[in-house]
């Protein structure tokens, strides 16, 4: 029941949001403002409250952490590897390699609340406050290598750290770790204000992700979107199980890690894809692919 009743919420409001766009009540201009207000307000202040609200274990934490980047890493390195094995052009290169590695945090704290509650929460939101500016790292610095112009190493240096310190999902989550750290609490008028703000989050999130979902560009892109897929949601989990196992991570954080590894593609690919001159039907392709294929992904997770 566990499978059911994490994911079938999850799920349900995906396909309500494709539906929604489907028959035109809501629009591409909506699905753009409301992903604005979750991505620089709403899900930055839920961070911020999950987070600062009480702060786990900090031997636990570093091990989830240091797990779940290492983990990230070698799969990082599988996806180069297959950019030169399988010959993948250096147009769609940044792209795929983006699918391979990048998870969408709006499904993955879904899932946290759904299974696992405040303490799950927290952990998960300290670990993506970890793991995005790494991530950002990895996929910017790749993109850039394989963008196919040659540019000055300060203006890329530049568009990263510009990249970093404006991140609102860093911010929030750092801010957060700064009240823990200081043993702050919250007031209840402002405890009242943050649950108010944060019970909107998900459900616009997975109704924007859902409107966004479109199958039209997995026609032309199927091989290379189901090989990112693969290692995203099959090869990244099975990496992540063993290296888990292997700092010793037990408990709600091994089940926050797992929900962590197995979720699909950031829908975030396709922006920076854009911004970056790579492959953008790629990325949508790979973003919807592995929306699917988390369904298994997940549930073995949660049985875990």
């Amino acid at each position: 029941m566990i499978v059911l009743n994490a994911i079938f919420p999850l799920f349900t409001l995906l396909l309500l949001g494709n539906l929604l766009k489907h028959f035109n009540v809501t629009s591409d201009s909506f699905l753009k403002t409301s992903d604005r207000l979750v991505y620089y307000i709403f899900f930055p202040v839920m961070l911020f409250w999950k987070i600062g609200s009480a702060a786990p274990d900090h031997g636990t934490t570093v091990n989830l952490c240091s797990a779940a980047i290492l983990a990230v890493s070698l799969v990082f390195l599988l996806s180069l590897v297959a950019i030169r094995l399988f010959k993948i052009p250096r147009f769609q290169a940044g792209s795929f390699t983006q699918a391979s590695f990048r998870f969408n945090s709006y499904i993955g704290m879904a899932i946290v609340m759904t299974s696992l509650g405040e303490s799950g929460v927290r952990y998960f939101g300290l670990l993506i406050g970890f793991a995005i500016p790494y991530f950002n790292v990895l996929a910017v610095s790749t993109l850039i290598m394989y963008s196919g112009k040659k540019r000055p190493l300060k203006e890329n240096l530049t568009y990263l750290v510009k990249a970093l310190i404006s991140n609102p999902l860093i911010l929030g989550c750092v801010s957060g770790m700064v009240v823990s750290q200081l043993k702050l609490s919250f007031p209840v008028y402002l405890d009242n204000t943050f649950a108010m703000l944060s019970s909107v989050t998900m459900p616009l999130a997975l109704i924007s992700i859902g409107g966004s979902l479109s199958l039209g560009g997995l026609k032309h892109n199927t091989p290379l979107s189901f090989l990112a897929a693969v290692l995203k949601v099959a090869i990244l989990p099975v990496m992540g199980y063993f290296l888990l196992k292997a700092f010793a991570v037990t408990g709600v954080p091994f089940k926050a890690g797992m929900i962590f590894f197995a979720l699909p593609t950031s829908t975030a690919i396709y922006v920076l894809s854009s911004q970056l001159n790579s492959d953008l039907e790629l990325a949508s392709a790979a973003i919807v692919l592995s929306t699917l294929l988390s369904f298994i992904s997940l549930s073995v997770a949660l049985l875990m």
